[in-house]
Formats: C-alpha cells, structure tokens, sequence
C-alpha cells in the first residue's frame, strides 16, 4: 500500500505501480519549460501518482544530451518511465534512416517509450506496423497515438480542424487493433475530434473505443479538467489519461475521491481487488 499523511481518512482505492490501468501520464516541457530539478519535486510530492512523462512537440531535440539524461534518470529514479511524444512524425519525412537514428538515439537517452504519432501526415498502415516493430526490436515500448482528426496535435485552432473533416471511429478501432497485435505496449487516443476543439464532445467515440479495445489498452488524451473528470465519473478511476503536469494533484484528489467538483464530490469509488 502506497504511505500518504491521513491514511485513517477512507479514499477510493489505488494500485501500486507498476499500474497497468489508472496510468497518469503527464506532458514534460513544452508549454512550460521545466527540467530536472522541477520534476524532482513533482516526483517528490506526487511521485506515488505518476506513472510516465512524455516530452511534447519534439522539445528534448532543443536540449544537450546530459539535460535529457539527467532528466530521464531522475523520472527512473522514481519509477516513472519517460515517452518520447510524438516527434516521430516530424522524423519520418527525412526517411528510414533518419527513423531508425532517431530510435536508437531515443535508447541511448534513457527513452522507455517511443509514441508513434501521424497526427500531421498521412501514414499508411503498413508503416505504422513496420515502425512499432522496429520500436519493439530496439527494446522500447511502442506507443501508437491515433485520432479521428487530420492535423490533430498542434494546437490549431478549431475552424481549421473543423475544415479538415474527421475520420470513421471504426478507421481508429482497427488501427488500433492491428497495432496492438502488431506488439504494441498501449494506444494513446487524442483528443481533438472528440473532447478538444469540437463544438460538442464526441461521447460516443470514446466509448466506441473503450468497449472495442478495452481499458487497459488505451489512454486518453485529457488535458482539460473537465475532461479528466468526466472519464473518471464515466469509467472509474483506473482509466488511463494524459494530463499536463500541473494538473496531477487535482487529478489524483479526483482519482482518490478526496476532493471534486458538485458533480463528482462523494461518488468516486473503487474497492480494489
């Protein structure tokens, strides 16, 4: 059992990590900049809670080697692996030489995850599966991250994405699903199309998703109170999700069931197993 102040106050029960469902990821630099010494006290404080870091936008190909190192060796430190995002859609354009440099520098970084995201480009299917097993074949952990929405992933603005239409959820399934079978570790699921940047959430789709994969296989991109919060309310606290990192504790007090909004105070609960 995971120690905190208070133990005599009931809360919905928690696994210890290494979790396998009730994953919290949380964004590394790349709206904030931060390094090691901020995420040592993240980990300090809310270690117990977070179970990876993912660099966003490419952010670690702006920092010296030593700094991403030292960054990742403090995440291991305290059981907490570290993804690379998605920068791989960025790396592919300059072809498979360049992916298969850009794999074994992530190893040689301390990376524990490589997401292989398209949320910019067109990939086919066949490359999808052929990049996560060359990320199985170097001893990484193969994240696919696939959406419903062409151009997800950069902050554009919604009109713009609106314009660029949505993909059938069915398309999304049996991506997934030929990735999982393929050895992918987990499927991260973005959010623009279904939660972000839409006139009115896709509900829908995420439960589409949930029931055809199952929730230990997914994640969910979430990094939006509301967000977060309707996932827990709707599958329980051991739904997988992605948060930015300044948003740990109000998940995690949510996640617990010690503290929510009126719409969630009280009725968080998990018994454990």
């Amino acid at each position: 059992m995971i120690e905190t102040t208070f133990s005599f106050i009931p809360r919905a029960a928690r696994t210890d990590k290494p979790r396998k469902t009730g994953v919290t990821e949380i964004r590394g630099p790349y709206y904030s900049a931060y390094g090691r010494r901020h995420l040592a006290d993240l980990l300090d404080t809310m270690g117990a809670w977070i179970d990876g870091v993912k660099y966003a936008g490419g952010s670690f190909a702006l920092m010296p080697p030593e700094t991403v190192k030292e960054f990742n060796k403090t995440a291991h430190d305290h059981d907490v692996y570290v993804s690379t995002g998605g920068w791989i859609e960025n790396v592919v354009r300059f072809g498979p030489e360049a992916v298969e440099r850009y794999i074994d520098e992530c190893k040689a970084l301390g990376f524990d995850v490589v997401e292989i995201s398209a949320g910019f480009i067109s990939l086919p299917t066949d490359s999808l599966l052929r990049l996560v097993r060359m990320v199985k074949k170097a001893g990484l952990k193969a994240k696919p991250e696939v959406g419903i929405q062409f151009g997800a992933g950069g902050g554009t603005a919604a009109e713009e994405l609106e314009a660029e239409g949505t993909k059938d959820v069915g398309w999304l399934i049996g991506q997934a699903e030929l990735a999982l079978d393929a050895g992918a570790d987990i499927v991260m699921i973005e959010s623009e199309g279904i939660t972000e940047n839409v006139k009115s959430w896709r509900t829908g789709v995420a439960a589409g998703i949930i029931d055809a994969l199952g929730l230990e296989n997914v994640m969910f991109e979430a990094a939006d109170p509301p967000v977060f919060e309707w996932y827990v309310k709707n599958y329980g606290n051991e739904v997988n999700l992605f948060v930015d990192h300044s948003q740990i504790v109000q998940l995690e007090a949510l996640r617990a069931g010690i503290w929510g909004t009126k719409s969630t105070w009280g009725r968080i609960q998990n018994i454990g197993t």
